[in-house]
Parts: structure tokens; C-alpha cells; sequence
């Protein structure tokens, strides 16, 4: 039996990456490059599982807070696996606290996220063992937090949030430009904007930063 699914990426490679990577058969329906787009494809084409991309253009906690909000409403919701770049706790369970039902990132290999998708769209929850690991942790702690958001952190934009934990995690400029398919120069002015906005002198405070809010 096959498994119908849209894509959701604001980044076309990856959208393309996707879906050659899946297997024959898993049947790409549409596919969504940022919340509105999302929305009009999956609400047309009415897929069984959507692979949705944590951190989209516009909306909030990235976009796709607001995309499960509008997808999971309908009488026939979707099952919907989260694809992502990040695995910081509370992107985790702030998307399964919506409506996913599954969460990996974007170092997957082909045969394992078509593995993903066929679970997902058979009901089971699927991560990887560290992310199932936040999951358990988010909904056994006292209050269900897994790690503190505090006005700075919302006053970064998605991708300055994207860049900020890859740095924090000690990857060079020129990896995070690799996995985030942009150029180092925009890299360095995200790191810039994030600096000033946090009120920190360099990547050293910004990895104390982020280590005491536990979002690395």
C-alpha cells in the first residue's frame, strides 16, 4: 500500500531532497514553502501524513505552530512528521504538544525517514532515541517545561534562532552556512543580530547562554 504525503520546506533543495529520498512507495501529493502555502496544499490534496518543517516563514514558534493549528481542526487531520535542522528540547515538544506525532532531523537517511513516514501514517510516534528522550522528559517534569523561553529567546527570529543553537553547539560559520543552505556572510550577520539583541560580546557567552536556558 502506498502512503500519500506533501512536503513542507521553505527551501527548495531540501523539498527536492526529500522527495527523491523517499521510497516508491510513498507518494508526494504537493508540496508547501511556507504557512500559507502549507495550509492551501495539505487542506487541498488531503494527504495522510505531511512532513512539515519546524522553522517556516511567518507565524509563530517558526510557522508551524500555526500550521498544525489549521491542519489538525478538520474531521480527517493529517498525521504529521516534523523534518527539522534542530533538535533543541522545546522545538521538540512544542510541535508534539501540537499535534505531531513524530520528530527527526535533517541528518535522516532516505530509507530511515520513509521508514518514519510509513509509521507515523500507521499510527506510531516516532524520534530518535535523544528526542523521544525531551518528549518523555516534557510531559513527566512537574509543569511539563523541558527548558525556559524567556523574552530574549522570543525576540529571535526563527533563523537567528536556527544559527544561534548551531553556534552554541560550536559549529564553525562555515557549517552552519553547509546545513542551513545559505552563505557565510549571512551566517556572520546573524550572529551579529543575535549578539546585539542578547547584549553578548562573542560565541563563548552565547554558548553559556544557551547551555543555562538548556536549548542546546
Amino acid at each position: 500500500m502506498t502512503v500519500s504525503v506533501v512536503i513542507v520546506d521553505d527551501h527548495d533543495v531540501i523539498r527536492v531532497g526529500v522527495r527523491q529520498s523517499l521510497a516508491a512507495d510513498i507518494t508526494v501529493l504537493g508540496e508547501g514553502r511556507d504557512v500559507e502555502s502549507a495550509i492551501a496544499e495539505i487542506t487541498s490534496h488531503q494527504p495522510e501524513v505531511v512532513i512539515l518543517d519546524v522553522h517556516l516563514p511567518g507565524g509563530r514558534g517558526g510557522g508551524a505552530l500555526d500550521v498544525l493549528d489549521a491542519i489538525l481542526d478538520g474531521p480527517h487531520p493529517p498525521r504529521v512528521l516534523a523534518l527539522s535542522v534542530s533538535d533543541a528540547a522545546e522545538d521538540v515538544v512544542a510541535v508534539v504538544r501540537a499535534g505531531a506525532r513524530g520528530y527527526v532531523t535533517k541528518s535522516i537517511s532516505g530509507a530511515d525517514l520513509s521508514d518514519a513516514v510509513r509509521r507515523v501514517a500507521g499510527g506510531d510516534a516516532v524520534f530518535s532515541p535523544r528526542l523521544a528522550g525531551f518528549v518523555l522528559d516534557a510531559f513527566n517534569a512537574p509543569g511539563g517545561e523541558v527548558a525556559h523561553v524567556d523574552d530574549d529567546l522570543d525576540a529571535l527570529t526563527a533563523r537567528e534562532q536556527e544559527v544561534m543553537r548551531l553556534i552554541a553547539r560550536g559549529y564553525t560559520y562555515r557549517e552552519v552556512a553547509e546545513k542551513l543552505f545559505i552563505s557565510i556572510k549571512t551566517v556572520e550577520t546573524h550572529v551579529g543580530k543575535v549578539l546585539h539583541k542578547l547584549q553578548l560580546s562573542n560565541r563563548h557567552e552565547l554558548a553559556r547562554w544557551a547551555a543555562q536556558r538548556r536549548i542546546v
